[in-house]
């Protein structure tokens, strides 16, 4: 959690149209009226992300989860999600082989 709290100190915060809800907490050990709550914003498993308009009722559910869940502004979630995909770009791929190097006098005549 302390990653988004991070990021979002990094990216000004502006008015959206929409929220994107990440659950970054666990359901089990919570209460039934937050885990109702999360099954209506339909949050079922940890980092999970949903778009939700940004109404007066969803930023109620959201105040009752606040502990469970974080909230992102549409930029805020497209700068999150395109440093993800450039930090994914700088990785070398991953090659395994797995036929034994062959030596080259063993070869069928």
């Amino acid at each position: 959690m302390n990653a988004f709290k991070a990021f979002k100190t990094s990216v000004p915060i502006t008015w959206s149209p929409n929220l994107y809800i990440t659950l970054v907490r666990g359901i089990p050990g919570t209460r039934r009226l937050h885990r109702r709550t999360l099954e209506a914003l339909r949050l079922r498993k940890c980092n999970r992300t949903v778009m939700r308009w940004n109404t007066p009722t969803v930023r109620g559910m959201v105040q009752q989860v606040k502990r469970l869940v974080v909230v992102e502004t549409e930029e805020m979630y497209k700068a999150r999600k395109d440093k993800e995909a450039k930090h994914r770009a700088l990785r070398p791929p991953l090659v395994v082989d797995h036929h034994p190097a062959s030596p080259a006098s063993d070869s069928p005549q």
